[in-house]
C-alpha cells in the first residue's frame, strides 16, 4: 500500500471512529459544560479511537492525516458537540507540531510514557526568555489553554529577549520560542468561566520561571518540519487554520440538522401548519444550507490545493499561505449567520436549558473571538490577494 491511499484509507477510519463516538460525546455534553473540561469517559475514548494522535506522522504511530482529512473529522466532532471537537483539534493540533517539529531529543522524552504525549497550550507570546548557555530561563502568564487539563505537556510562547528588548528574526519579526514543558512544570488556574464553549478546559496558566532545554523549543514560524513529510510544512498557522475552520463547519452543519428536525413539529400563531412547511422558512433554509456547503467546499479546496502543492515538492506561495487565514475567517463569518438563522426560527425551543441548538449559539459567538479569525485577518490576506488578482492577465 503506497502513502497516498494509506493516507485516505487512515483518513477514513478516523472519520468513522469519530462517527461512532457521536452519541456518547452528545451525552456527555452538558456535563462537560458544567465541569468546563471534557469528561473523563469521553477524553478515554477519544484516546482509544487514537483521535488525539491522527495528525501526529505515521512514523511515530500517529494517523499522518493531511489538513483536509483532519477538517472533516473534526467537524464530525464538533457536530456532535462544540466543545468536544474544538478540544480535540487543540490537542491534535498541538501535538502534531510538537512531535513533528522539536529535536530527537525531545520526542523521545515525550514518547517514553505509556500512552503517546497530548499537547496543549497557548503557542503565542505570553512570556518572555533569555538565552543561557544552558537553554533558555523563562516565565510567563497564559490564558485559553485548551485541553489542557487532559494534555501531558503543555506550550508556551516566549519573546527571546535580548539586552533587554526582543531578539529580531532576519525578517525583522520578534522572535518566538514556544516552549514545551511536562504539565507538572505548570500551573493551571482552573478558572474557565464563559458562555460558549464552556467544556473545552481552556484555563488560564502560568509557567513559573525555570531552565528549558532548547531541545524543547522552536520557532514558532518554522516550517522546515523534523519528521512526518512534506504535509507538515504548512506550518503552525496552517495547521491552526485548518482546526479552527473545521469547528466552524461543524457547528454550521449541527446547527442545520437541528433546525431542519425542530421546523417539522413546531407551530407558531399566523402560520397554516408547522413553520417547516413555511415558503419563508424553507427559502432561508435553502440559502443557508448553500452557504455551509459553499464555505466547507471552500475551504477544502484550500487545504487540498495546498496538500496537492507540497506532496508535488512545490514550495507553499504567499497566496495560498493568504488563503489559509481567509478561507477560516471567512467560514466563521458564514457559520455566525448559519447558526443565528436556525437560533432564530427555533423559537423559545433554543433558549431552554439543556437546547443543543442553544449551545451550539453560544458556541459559535465564542468561537468568533479568537485571535485567529480577527477581521483584521483578512486585511492582512487581501494584501496578498489583491496583488495576485492583478497580475493575473500579465501572467497569462
Amino acid at each position: 500500500m503506497d502513502d497516498a491511499v494509506a493516507t485516505v484509507s487512515a483518513g477514513k477510519a478516523f472519520l468513522a471512529a469519530a462517527r461512532s463516538l457521536a452519541p456518547l460525546i452528545e451525552a456527555e455534553a452538558s456535563t462537560a459544560e458544567r465541569a468546563a473540561t471534557l469528561t473523563e469517559p469521553v477524553v478515554e475514548a477519544l484516546k482509544s479511537a487514537r483521535l488525539f494522535w491522527m495528525m501526529t506522522p505515521a512514523e511515530l504511530g500517529g494517523g499522518g492525516l493531511g489538513a483536509a482529512d483532519s477538517i472533516e473529522v473534526i467537524e464530525e466532532l464538533t457536530r456532535a458537540d462544540g466543545s468536544t471537537g474544538w478540544a480535540l483539534m487543540a490537542s491534535a493540533a498541538s501535538t502534531a507540531v510538537a512531535v513533528t517539529y522539536l529535536d530527537d531529543r525531545a520526542v523521545e522524552a515525550m514518547y517514553a510514557d505509556v500512552e503517546p504525549p497530548i499537547a496543549a497550550g497557548m503557542l503565542g507570546p505570553g512570556g518572555r526568555c533569555v538565552e543561557t548557555p544552558q537553554g533558555l530561563v523563562g516565565s510567563g502568564e497564559y490564558a485559553f489553554g485548551s485541553g489542557c487539563t487532559h494534555a501531558t505537556w503543555i506550550g508556551a510562547g516566549m519573546f527571546v529577549l535580548e539586552n533587554g528588548a526582543p531578539r529580531l528574526l532576519p525578517n525583522g519579526a520578534p522572535e518566538v520560542q514556544v516552549c514545551y514543558l511536562p504539565r507538572s512544570r505548570v500551573e493551571l488556574k482552573g478558572n474557565w468561566e464563559v458562555m460558549g464553549l464552556a467544556g473545552t478546559g481552556s484555563y488560564d496558566y502560568r509557567v513559573p520561571e525555570q531552565l528549558i532545554d532548547r531541545a524543547f523549543t522552536l520557532e514558532r514560524q518554522s516550517l522546515t518540519p523534523k519528521r512526518g513529510g512534506p504535509l507538515y510544512a504548512m506550518g503552525i498557522v496552517g495547521l491552526g487554520c485548518a482546526g479552527h475552520a473545521a469547528v466552524a463547519l461543524g457547528l454550521m452543519k449541527r446547527a442545520l440538522e437541528e433546525i431542519a428536525t425542530i421546523t417539522r413539529a413546531k407551530k407558531r400563531p399566523a402560520y397554516a401548519t408547522v413553520t417547516g412547511d413555511s415558503p419563508l422558512f424553507l427559502q432561508e433554509f435553502a440559502a443557508n444550507e448553500a452557504a455551509y456547503r459553499g464555505v466547507r467546499g471552500y475551504v477544502l479546496e484550500v487545504f487540498r490545493d495546498a496538500e496537492a502543492t507540497l506532496l508535488s515538492g512545490g514550495v507553499l506561495s504567499a497566496a495560498q499561505r493568504a488563503r489559509f487565514r481567509q478561507s477560516t475567517t471567512w467560514s466563521h463569518k458564514v457559520a455566525a449567520d448559519v447558526v443565528r438563522f436556525a437560533h432564530l426560527w427555533a423559537g423559545t425551543d433554543a433558549i431552554r436549558a439543556g437546547s443543543v441548538l442553544g449551545r451550539a449559539m453560544r458556541d459559535m459567538y465564542v468561537a468568533t473571538q479568537h485571535m485567529f479569525v480577527d477581521p483584521m485577518t483578512m486585511v492582512d490576506a487581501g494584501a496578498v490577494l489583491a496583488v495576485e488578482w492583478a497580475l493575473k492577465d500579465r501572467l497569462a
